[in-house]
């Protein structure tokens, strides 16, 4: 029986079978975005999101093994981008105090995944409560930040800034808090400034990191 998959060196229009392949999987991606992050995960169908990527169910499921799939994929392209963004800006504040280092860091991630509000209530509210597979998904993340927060931590107890101690448990405390309050301007139409729920994020940090 032939195979019903398209070769990928066979040209169409100018365009490679492995070219077209990759524009159809971005444009589920830029369907997934778009619904998930204004109907929301639980309302957008694969129908809604073949209709909206102009693709068929096949296509689908040639690029995604479900809406879960997609929908981590999503939260790894945002994440991604956070981490980057995070990195960039401790490696900018290298030689600063500590509050310098928090604050750069916690509005690079903050703005980032805020940056567009689909974003946001797909990083900090659609995630949530889907499956078991998307919720490790999300723990696995949740463990590369704790990691991170731990070493720029103990960095700063090496530069005399904090008292030694187990930093996890702030860790995972200050993570929570980036979510809730992500969260709660997410869901409010985003009326409260940006700016205040990332200086109140600083606060917390700033303790959770310096406090005895």
């Amino acid at each position: 029986m032939p195979s019903s998959e398209e070769p990928a060196s066979r040209v169409y229009g100018g365009r490679s079978a492995a070219d077209r392949r990759a524009e159809r999987r971005e444009r589920l991606l830029t369907a997934g975005l778009e619904l998930f992050g204004t109907d929301g995960y639980a309302a957008s169908s694969i129908e809604k999101l073949c209709t909206a990527a102009s693709v068929s169910t096949r296509n689908f499921y040639e690029e995604f093994a479900s809406r879960e799939a997609l929908l981590m994929a999503l939260h790894d392209q945002i994440i991604e981008r956070a981490a980057t963004a995070v990195a960039e800006a401790f490696a900018e504040a290298e030689n600063a105090g500590l509050r310098a280092r928090i604050e750069l860091a916690v509005r690079a991630y903050i703005n980032t995944t805020a940056k567009d509000p689909r974003w946001a209530r797909l990083s900090y509210v659609e995630v949530i409560g889907v499956s078991d597979t998307v919720e490790q998904h999300r723990l696995a993340w949740r463990e590369h930040w704790v990691k991170l927060l731990v070493t720029d931590a103990e960095r700063a107890v090496a530069r005399g800034e904090a008292s030694p101690r187990d930093f996890r448990l702030g860790a995972m405390a200050l993570i929570g808090a980036v979510n809730e309050l992500v969260y709660h301007w997410s869901i409010g139409g985003n009326q409260i400034p940006l700016d205040s729920v990332i200086a109140e994020v600083v606060r917390i940090a700033t303790a959770v990191v310096s406090d005895p």
